[in-house]
């Protein structure tokens, strides 16, 4: 009897990483020990139906970006173990947990927990249903990421980088003239200008930098979040210079909330939502929920 294991290995083309040569790096990374069935996404929301397919596999092992490891958290049979190569342009989730940037030397050490099974169970969030694997938030990081989206992608189809959410970042700055009035409350802690939740840290990356802006989340907790309650202009460089620090918890004009299993959030207006950079659209109220010991993930 073959004694083999088995994993569908889920690919997004589009993703920044993945081209033909890589994925076949990785698929014969990944094979001297398993059975390896890959299969590729062909438009959003293809990997959730892919993952969902993969009943009695070993384990699901996804080689794309932050939005294809979304869609297959959000689709997996329960108890399948989950492997990230990072093929995207940012691929937070595998960096966060440790896995090696290099997908051929992430495939391998993949490979190898499999085998071992090796997993390490972590938690998820939840918000308006959907599930998070680091990081979502409403207003200025949602606003980002939409007007990112609405750039478009190359003609091979890749999305914009680092360098494109950071500069739109800073023209949503410019715009507002480094002010942000509050403009949502946050049940039990007060008013805010914006929101940022996660359950892990860091809450993303700009380039090699690790920006810890949420440093309190734990893949092994509940959810967190830091909300500044308005900004102005005289604040502006200090907050900078928190977030880059990983202080920005600390600061006084601040609101934070640590190892929670509800955030409610009702806006005094629509406002863009995201999660694990994903536009999730507008919306007037969120409930962000922990889901503890949620998903194995392979490490």
């Amino acid at each position: 009897m073959d004694s083999l294991a088995r994993a569908t290995l889920i690919v997004n083309p589009k993703s920044t990483a993945t081209t033909p040569d890589l994925v076949a790096a990785v698929e014969l990374a990944l094979g001297p020990g398993l059975h390896v069935s890959t299969r590729y996404t062909s438009a959003p929301g293809h990997a959730s139906q892919l993952a969902a397919e993969a009943v009695g596999d070993d384990a699901v092992v996804v080689f794309g970006g932050d939005g294809t490891y979304n869609e297959v958290v959000n689709g997996a049979p329960p108890n399948v173990p989950l492997g990230f190569v990072p093929g995207g342009g940012t691929s937070v989730l595998p960096r966060a947990l440790g896995v090696p940037r290099d997908p051929v030397d992430a495939a391998r050490a993949i490979a190898d927990a499999i085998v071992q099974r090796r997993t390490q169970r972590i938690a998820v969030g939840r918000v308006n249903g959907r599930r998070f694997c680091f990081s979502a938030g409403i207003g200025l990081d949602a606003e980002a990421v939409r007007r990112v989206d609405a750039r478009g992608r190359s003609d091979e189809g890749k999305r914009p980088g680092d360098l494109a959410f950071a500069a739109t970042v800073l023209r949503i700055f410019a715009e507002a003239r480094l002010r942000f009035q509050p403009q949502l409350e946050i049940e039990g802690s007060g008013r805010a200008a914006f929101v940022l939740v996660a359950n892990g840290s860091p809450y993303s990356f700009a380039g090699p930098i690790a920006l810890q802006l949420v440093p309190d989340a734990k893949f092994d907790a509940g959810l967190s979040f830091v909300a500044p309650a308005a900004v102005r202009p005289a604040v502006v460089p200090r907050l900078a210079a928190r977030a880059l620090a990983g202080t920005l918890h600390e600061d006084a004009v601040v609101l934070t909330g640590n190892d929670l299993d509800v955030i409610r959030v009702v806006c005094d207006r629509p406002l863009p939502l995201q999660a694990d950079g994903e536009d999730l659209g507008d919306v007037t109220e969120a409930a962000f929920e922990a889901e503890r010991d949620a998903v194995a993930v392979l490490v």
